[in-house]
């Protein structure tokens, strides 16, 4: 009897954890819809060119993720072995010494987030520290690597910016503890603020910008700029904008695509905004049912000349497991492709730096992942 009536006492002990993640905890991770109520955000929204009354859409045919055939599904259940690295991917710790004053650094802590140090200021992209890209922290991909330093651990910032809101590029709880121990401008795409706003994020330190909006920030002005992709965190799709950036100092560029499928508009931001020293470009998460929001490798390198240039620095790949795709894959078509078109790549190790003047050689570090 009291065995029974200790798994009773437990059973609802986990039912009352549970009922109270989804009371509490899970619609804050979600965020909050930015049209609810009248106010600044809400009339700077309906202006956007980019707003078409219902939601966000993309200027360029083919916004909308495909629906996936019984062929997606059946990828998603089989050769799952695959999609995960073969060994301990290697960490690297972040550099003790000061980025070049009048040169571009940048340190890839994995997925997306990267550190750009530019003419001795830093800018930190789509963090993103948490275990899992998910509402939950019980279910949703988990990483494959630990961040290569804690958040505490990282260099004094002068601006955290994102390019939307999808969960493996806008997490909460980093945002959280970033805005608790750093004193960092927050910039981000329209109506994205408004997730910031709900966690705790105010005071002025949020500016959200439509597409061709700037701001400068401690001498240096970051641009947002078109991405052809989607936003949405809930079931409820494109209530904010998405964006990719530029980020010019007196000397230095870096462009950031965010999200993107390809599209001609490149062209024009390279002419508009560059020429850039560094651009950091997605190469996983592809897949032909999904062509219009996330590009290939071919696609990235093809990119970069676009652009007009710079070093490309690969991103969105290896830390979380988001398609059908080999682990590996992304960094290897991209490396061929670079090398066919004599496009400059570096992929680092997550936590490695890449001084732009003088990158490291491409060594395949990740061909060499010991079998676990």
């Amino acid at each position: 009897m009291a065995r029974t009536w200790l798994k009773l006492a437990m059973g609802a002990a986990v039912a009352a954890g549970a009922a109270g993640w989804l009371l509490r905890d899970l619609p804050s991770q979600i965020g909050v819809r930015p049209l609810t109520g009248d106010g600044a955000r809400s009339d700077r929204i309906r202006r956007s060119n980019q707003f078409d009354g219902s939601g966000f859409h993309n200027p360029m045919s083919g916004e909308a993720l495909h629906n996936p055939p019984y062929e997606l599904l059946k990828q998603m259940v089989h050769d799952r072995e695959v999609r995960r690295p073969t060994g301990v991917i290697p960490l690297v710790d972040l550099p003790t010494e000061a980025p070049p004053a009048d040169g571009i650094r940048a340190v890839w802590f994995g997925h997306s987030s990267v550190l750009i140090e530019i003419e001795g200021r830093r800018i930190l992209l789509d963090p993103v520290w948490s275990r899992r890209v998910s509402p939950s922290r019980l279910v949703g991909p988990a990483r494959h690597h630990e961040t290569p330093v804690s958040i505490e651990e990282l260099p004094p910032l002068d601006a955290v910016v994102i390019s939307h809101d999808h969960y493996d590029h806008l997490d909460r709880d980093t945002i959280v503890a970033l805005a608790a121990q750093s004193d960092a401008q927050f910039v981000v795409p329209l109506g994205v603020g408004a997730h910031l706003d709900s966690w705790g994020v105010t005071g002025g330190r949020v500016t959200e910008l439509d597409w061709d909006e700037t701001i400068d920030i401690a001498g240096i002005t970051i641009t947002a700029t078109p991405a052809r992709h989607f936003s949405g965190r809930s079931f409820r799709r494109n209530d904010t904008l998405w964006a990719s950036w530029a980020i010019a100092g007196t000397h230095r560029r870096a462009f950031y695509a965010g999200d993107s499928g390809y599209f001609d508009g490149y062209r024009k931001i390279g002419a508009d905004l560059g020429p850039f020293d560094l651009v950091v470009l997605p190469i996983g998460a592809y897949h032909p049912a999904w062509p219009d929001i996330h590009m290939t490798p071919e696609e990235a390198v093809k990119i970069q000349q676009d652009l007009g240039g710079g070093l490309l620095l690969p991103v969105h790949w290896a830390t979380f497991t988001l398609a059908m795709h080999p682990w590996s894959e992304p960094v290897d078509r991209l490396w061929g492709e670079a090398k066919a078109h004599g496009v400059p790549i570096a992929v680092p190790r997550p936590g490695e730096a890449v001084n732009v003047d003088h990158p490291p050689a491409v060594d395949g570090w990740w061909q060499a992942l010991p079998r676990p």
